[in-house]
This record gives C-alpha cells, structure tokens and sequence, in this order.
C-alpha cells in the first residue's frame, strides 16, 4: 500500500503526498460534508491507486471530478467511509 499524507492548507484545500514523490493540491466540495475531511482524501486516494498509478493523477483538482473517470467513486466513497 502506498504512503499517504495528506496535509490540511486552507479551508478546503489539502495537499497530498504519495509515497514522497508524487504531490496533488485537491479541494473538498462542501456537498462531501464537513466531518473528517482529511478521511475523505486519503480514502479518496487510496480508491484512484487502486485504479491507477501515481503518476496518472491529475496535479491539481476538485475530489468530484473523480466521478466523471470512475462513475462507481460517487456510490463507493460513502461504503469506504461508514
């Protein structure tokens, strides 16, 4: 499993780190809720590696783009999260 950080850098906005190498700004919309934020990342991330490497994430994005790649993100986030 990959090494995930992710660091809060304003309201919304985090930065995450995988594995030391590769860096991504992303924003939270306000319709993931507001509980646990930095939960929502990670297993955000961790749901794109297990689809994609690294290397293929986008640099810079909102979390509710995912779902436009992976149609099945909106429906599974909330089964990873409870």
């Amino acid at each position: 499993m990959a090494d995930i950080r992710v660091t809060p850098l304003s309201g919304r906005d985090y930065e995450v780190a995988i594995d030391g190498t590769s860096r991504h700004r992303v924003t939270v919309p306000a319709r993931f809720g507001d509980e646990d934020l930095e939960r929502v990342v990670r297993t955000s991330f961790e749901f794109l590696l297990e689809r994609e490497p690294a290397s293929s994430i986008l640099s810079e994005f909102s979390l509710d783009v995912i779902g436009r790649y992976f149609p099945e993100y909106e429906d599974e986030l909330p089964r990873r999260l409870a």
